[in-house]
């Protein structure tokens, strides 16, 4: 019994180890799709006109600031 023990542990392991490196791989995967979103996002901003750009910043800034209100109240 002890043998098929240390067999049982150590496919448990592996199995951890494998589902471990996955989880990695996809935040990993999902981090390169948030970087080059919000890179496109702030090229996007930056292409505006600066009166254009300045309106959408204020607005992005007044929405922010009201959903922290929100939460917090």
């Amino acid at each position: 019994m002890n043998g098929i023990n240390k067999i049982l542990r150590a496919a448990l392991f592996a199995a951890a180890a494998a589902a471990l490196a996955f989880a990695a791989e996809q935040l990993r995967e999902k981090h390169q799709d948030v970087s080059a979103t919000v890179d496109d996002i702030e090229g996007q901003i930056m292409a505006l006109d600066p009166v254009t750009r300045a309106g959408v910043l204020t607005r992005l800034g007044v929405d922010s600031a009201k959903a922290v209100h929100d939460k917090v109240h």
